[in-house]
């Protein structure tokens, strides 16, 4: 699917560049012929926001595993009382 692309002066008729908007398709709005912003569906912005916040936990996660050790796969199964076999 091609990018929807369009001068940020077109948003003197926004509710045609906001009709353009779909889910997993953003406007992107050029000033002085650069991109310059991104207009997204909000159920998109939701799943970017939720995506960032997973990576950073995973980070923590990882660097604390780095400074403290890294724990068994039996001890987490153990302590989450699962089994996967």
């Amino acid at each position: 699917m091609m990018p929807i692309i369009k001068p940020v002066s077109d948003l003197r008729n926004y509710n045609e560049v906001l009709r353009s908007v779909d889910i997993g398709q953003p406007v992107f709005l050029t000033k002085n012929g650069r991109g310059r912003y991104a207009v997204l569906d909000l159920r998109d912005y939701e799943t970017i926001q939720a995506t960032i916040k997973l990576l950073t936990e995973l980070s923590k996660g990882e660097q604390s595993a780095k400074e403290k050790g890294w724990i068994a796969a039996d001890d987490v199964e153990s302590r989450l009382s699962i089994n996967f076999e």
